[in-house]
């Protein structure tokens, strides 16, 4: 089969990009022809582009006017249809770089869009408002009352909504990553849609905990990440254990507001800061962790940190938002906590931090979780389940014509 893969980024620069690329990777394993199509941006420095073709990408101030209506990413797809003629085109995320303006070109074509964010229903993609509290308004006029905007941006990304809504028909399935972010969708008419959970990289459980207590974080340093909620848990965690370390993975915005926080908490010589790193080498430093905390504040669409440190073998305390409660077996492969309730984030840590048996019998259960659940090879059996049925109905219908 010809399987064509559309997203903004073609680096392996985020969650959404890598998993991208490890679905070109498993399907291409399996025998099938697979390109992916990105626009030219890299956001991170001295990262390779790895996408098969690109298209004009930009992060300067022409990306509001560039993600409305990206002329380059028109042509280029034009001529890819043409002359690669895939069976199915997949896209991910497009209406940060690419535009809705391609929907015209797949309205032929068996497609399908995963909705990795909130874009469908929400220009920001987050719908939360800008402190960081869940919107319950529809897009329009409300995303400038409550300020999500500037004027001039709106005025844009209200055309580029309303040439999504003209040319959704092109996709022949919606798929969301989990039941909560599809419930979301259909709640304001974006339906029906499947859902196919993110895949995780297989592999071996982490080594037999060591001391001292380690607690991991990883993820950007925004607000809507919760980190500054987690290092109000952890204070706590310090004063009655004295030796307990906190990794944190990642940079962002709020790295030097984080760091003052941290000095004023009396606890910066318990934090070891690691900025962004590769996964790879994130991992190495994470396989040590009795604990990995995921204290987001927003309804994150899915939950990538949570299913890679299931896999590790680790334990996991996470906001009980968005699709963790479908990923976390509360009780069983780590605990669900109210977002920004910080007696509860450090009575959770405390209890796996002064037991390690516990420590380790959760972990083994969420790697067990994972390899049955969210694997990158079961993600990618239902991805092409989804193909062959897209391709089978449209191959009946040129029969009927």
């Amino acid at each position: 089969m010809k399987i064509l893969l559309i997203n903004d980024i073609g680096a392996a620069t985020g969650g959404a990009e890598l998993q991208m690329l490890s679905l070109r990777q498993g399907l291409r394993a399996r025998g099938h022809d697979v390109r992916l199509f990105a626009s030219s941006l890299i956001p991170v420095a001295n990262s390779e582009f790895l996408a098969d073709y690109s298209c004009f990408g930009t992060n300067t101030k022409l990306q509001v006017l560039n993600q409305t209506a990206n002329i380059s990413a028109y042509l280029t797809l034009r001529r890819i249809l043409q002359d690669f003629q895939p069976d199915v085109v997949h896209v991910r995320i497009f209406m940060g770089q690419i535009s809705p303006l391609i929907l015209p070109l797949l309205q032929n074509v068996p497609s399908i869009y995963q909705m990795a964010m909130y874009r469908a229903i929400c220009p920001k993609g987050t719908k939360t408002l800008p402190d960081g509290s869940e919107c319950k308004s529809k897009a329009g006029i409300a995303c400038l009352r409550h300020s999500c905007m500037t004027p001039q941006s709106w005025a844009l990304l209200m055309l580029q909504r309303q040439l999504w809504l003209q040319w959704r028909s092109a996709f022949d399935s919606l798929v969301a990553l989990s039941y909560g972010m599809k419930a979301k969708l259909e709640a304001e008419g974006i339906s029906p849609v499947e859902v196919v959970y993110n895949g995780v990289p297989a592999r071996p459980m982490r080594p037999p905990m060591k001391t001292p207590p380690t607690v991991a974080f990883a993820g950007r340093l925004v607000s809507e990440k919760g980190v500054d909620f987690l290092l109000r848990a952890f204070a706590p965690v310090v004063a009655q254990v004295p030796q307990a370390r906190l990794i944190i993975a990642g940079q962002g915005s709020e790295s030097a507001a984080l760091k003052m926080l941290a000095s004023e908490l009396g606890i910066l010589a318990n934090i070891i800061w690691l900025g962004h790193v590769r996964r790879e080498e994130m991992e190495q430093h994470f396989d040590g962790a009795w604990v990995q905390v995921v204290p987001s504040l927003w309804e994150e669409p899915f939950g990538n940190v949570t299913t890679e440190a299931m896999m590790r073998g680790t334990a996991v305390i996470a906001s009980a938002v968005g699709a963790q409660p479908e990923i976390i077996s509360s009780g069983k492969t780590g605990f669900l906590v109210a977002p920004n309730d910080v007696e509860a984030l450090t009575a959770a840590l405390l209890r796996l931090l002064l037991n390690q048996n516990l420590a380790e019998q959760m972990g083994q259960a969420g790697h067990q979780r994972a390899v049955t659940h969210f694997s990158e090879d079961r993600r990618t059996e239902n991805f092409l389940a989804i193909y062959e049925e897209l391709r089978a109905k449209y191959q009946y219908q040129l029969g009927w014509t």
